[in-house]
């Protein structure tokens, strides 16, 4: 049986499929393990919107190859997402509640805590509710917004308030309560709403509150008021990129990120 002869068009595809070869082959390196062409998908809280892009254009300078797909969101909703299967291949929250919850389910690798944050209360920079101290948001017509219970920023602040009640009386917490005009699925929702004189005041963490600076003002927790925040980090299970995802969770616990991390005001993780 005769073969028929290639065509200039078949000829030229075969070459450009041996030229893709050789140059994925040049691309690789025995001391990196990083594809030439490896998007790293992150799923990561809200309040690492800033900081976790400086991190991972720091990861790139070491790893020319990887590019980042961030989707931040709040920490209950990328729980869920993960938990309906969207892809992804680390995992970054803003409590350990759900790095737990996600491990157990054997969806993440066991979480590992690369940072710490807290709560500081917000107010716009002009400060039309001439807000104060943390007594002044008990005063009639105060306009205050809060994250929703089902997210951390939530769950923390409602733990900072029964804190403060022991500092201001039972009735403090209630008082506060009767003033909330908004419910906020992620902490940067709240830091818009303020920064944007939408509420009076607002519960964020103190890293937000840098980054909106100039914008808000901020009047600090007393300490024993103070619900510190865990963030756990995980390959995602089943990722597409794991090997990429493991070095970049080690990046995060490197010298390198908890510098960058510690320059945005987040503590470090528990010893």
């Amino acid at each position: 049986m005769k073969r028929k002869p290639l065509t200039v068009t078949a000829v030229a595809t075969l070459l450009l499929a041996a030229m893709l070869v050789v140059l994925a082959g040049c691309g690789s390196s025995s001391s990196n393990s990083t594809s030439s062409s490896t998007t790293l998908t992150v799923f990561a809280a809200a309040s690492l919107n800033k900081v976790f892009p400086q991190i991972a254009s720091a990861f790139e300078q070491s790893n020319p190859g990887v590019a980042f797909a961030f989707n931040f969101a709040g920490t209950d909703t990328l729980t869920t997402q993960i938990e309906q299967g969207a892809p992804a291949d680390v995992f970054a929250g803003a409590s350990a509640k759900y790095g737990d919850e996600l491990s157990g389910k054997g969806l993440i690798d066991e979480p590992r805590i690369f940072a710490t944050n807290r709560l500081v209360l917000i107010v716009p920079a002009a400060n039309p509710a001439h807000i104060t101290s943390l007594q002044d948001l008990t005063k009639p017509r105060v306009k205050l917004v809060v994250g929703d219970a089902t997210v951390p920023i939530g769950a923390y602040t409602r733990k900072a308030l029964r804190n403060l009640d022991a500092l201001y009386g039972p009735g403090y917490s209630a008082k506060i309560a009767r003033n909330v005009v908004s419910e906020a699925l992620d902490v940067t929702s709240i830091l818009t709403s303020v920064s944007l004189g939408e509420a009076d005041a607002g519960f964020v963490y103190v890293t937000d509150a840098r980054s909106a600076s100039g914008k808000v003002r901020s009047i600090d927790l007393p300490p024993q008021a103070q619900a510190v925040a865990s963030y756990p980090i995980a390959v995602v299970d089943g990722a597409g990129n794991a090997a990429v995802g493991q070095e970049f969770t080690s990046f995060v616990m490197g010298a390198k990120a908890q510098a960058i991390l510690r320059a945005a005001g987040f503590g470090p993780p528990p010893k």
